[in-house]
């Protein structure tokens, strides 16, 4: 070993405190069998690091310029992806207005303290399945329990939050929308597992590999939450719709059909409206004939308050008809009332009369009965991890019987702001604690799907834009 120069020890007591810093606070401490590594890159170098630098082939000295940078270049990302930020694009319209179908986001991971990744080794920038080869992109060992990281605040009521899906633990490979719970309520679990051809490989995806979804935070743990005639209660409380929310409307115009420009005017998608048309489901909605015995164009579209406040106080229209649940039920659409959670039990809740519904909080107690174990089961089963049997009137978790369940974690309960137009709590239940990502912070661009390049596509007026903001 060649004697080392005192700049190489300032470099190896800089970058050796660094990364003990970070081990302290990622709380992995195995980490630091890391320190003898980074002493032998600075200051012993029995392993010869550098030596491709010194290969007489300028094409393999060249090449390994480029694998070294590659590599530096992919740790660098993973360490940023998973501790500081990650980008996120809006695949969906439940959001909207709010965040729109186009929009980029950074995610801050510091917001709510970053995780530890429960599958350390994957690709970066790499969800759960590698294009092309379509093979998984991590490594089930070795595997971590949750752990999460100071941040600089907790999840607030309010917040919008990129969480893991949470019914994304079992996947059909084939059809991952809907998520395989539900498919196994239509269609029942053994055709589900044994259909390959429809439904595909069925799968199991730990907690960080699981879908990334976006929604508004709406219930917190400990909250009992109800919605009632699409109104949010907390604790008997009504809350403030967000500015921006959006319901689904049935709108009769005045005899005009509508163009690009009356789609602009409302701030309506192209893909977000329809047009109907049968006279027996307009008769059921209540539209009445023109004084020519025909119908005028009806459109269903989602529509925010200050759209629907144009559509009232101006000539565009002759009627606007809400698509209630029990609308829709006169039309036959009986969806409203049965894609709800939980599915193995019917409460008679739906899409706009949801709850009363208590959301678990870490320390809490609640006491178990043929009721509400249908609505805590998935938190006892299949997020903390437990085994739970039902025999007669007795409840066996892990073996032994009781009465009550103690929660490990904190619960939300997350809803989109395109109410009549997601799937979100009131489908698939509460959002664990550990599965929260992080919180969008910045819009960094925003591409407008119903546009092109030269005429409008890029939303300038949104990039840089605080996410979330109105």
């Amino acid at each position: 070993m060649r004697k080392a120069t005192k700049k190489q020890w300032i470099f190896f007591v800089g970058v050796a405190l660094l990364y003990t810093l970070f081990v302290a606070w990622s709380g992995n401490y195995w980490l630091l069998l890391g320190l003898p590594v980074i002493f032998d890159i600075y200051i012993s170098k029995f392993i010869p690091w550098g030596a491709w630098k010194n290969a007489r082939n300028p094409f393999l000295r060249k090449a390994a310029e480029w694998v070294d940078a590659i590599i530096f270049a992919l740790v660098a990302v993973y360490v940023i992806n998973i501790f500081i930020f990650q980008n996120y694009k809006i695949p969906s319209s439940s959001l909207e207005k709010t965040l729109l179908v186009g929009d980029y986001l950074f995610v801050s991971k510091m917001s709510y303290g970053a995780r530890v990744p429960n599958t350390p080794l994957s690709f970066p920038l790499v969800q759960h399945t590698l294009p092309i080869v379509n093979t998984k992109s991590y490594l089930e060992w070795p595997k971590w329990g949750y752990r999460r990281l100071k941040g600089f605040g907790s999840v607030k009521r309010g917040d919008i939050v990129v969480f893991n899906f949470p019914a994304g633990d079992t996947v059909a490979r084939k059809m991952e929308n809907p998520d395989y719970y539900y498919l196994v309520k239509k269609s029942g679990r053994e055709r589900v597992n044994a259909d390959r051809s429809t439904y595909g490989e069925i799968i199991y995806r730990p907690v960080d590999r699981r879908e990334n979804y976006v929604k508004r935070c709406v219930g917190m743990p400990g909250d009992s939450i109800q919605i009632i005639d699409n109104e949010i209660y907390i604790d008997g409380k009504k809350q403030e719709q967000p500015k921006k929310v959006l319901f689904n409307y049935f709108v009769e115009t005045n005899g005009e059909l509508w163009n690009e420009k009356t789609l602009r005017m409302l701030d309506i998608r192209m893909e977000d409206f329809s047009v109907w048309s049968d006279p027996g489901i307009l008769e059921t909605i209540g539209i009445q004939r023109n004084d020519y015995g025909q119908f005028n164009p009806v459109y269903l579209t989602p529509l925010t308050q200050e759209a629907l406040q144009k559509l009232q106080k101006g000539k565009m229209c002759r009627s606007i008809h809400i698509e209630s649940e029990e609308l829709m039920q006169r039309l036959g659409f009986y969806g409203v009332m049965d894609d709800n959670y939980p599915y193995d039990a019917y409460l008679g809740w739906s899409r706009d009369n949801y709850g009363p519904l208590w959301i678990p909080k870490k320390g809490a107690t609640v006491l178990l009965n043929e009721k509400n174990l249908a609505l805590y089961a998935r938190c006892i089963i299949n997020y903390e991890s437990n085994s739970l049997q039902k025999n007669g009137s007795q409840i066996l978790i892990n073996g032994k019987e009781t009465d009550s369940y103690t929660f490990k974690y904190d619960y939300y309960f997350m809803m989109g702001d395109n109410r009549h137009n997601s799937r979100d709590s009131r489908s698939w239940g509460f959002v664990p604690e550990d599965h929260i990502v992080g919180k969008p912070i910045l819009i960094w661009l925003s591409l407008d799907d119903d546009r092109g390049w030269f005429n409008g596509k890029i939303r300038w007026k949104r990039i840089f834009k605080k996410a979330g903001a109105d």
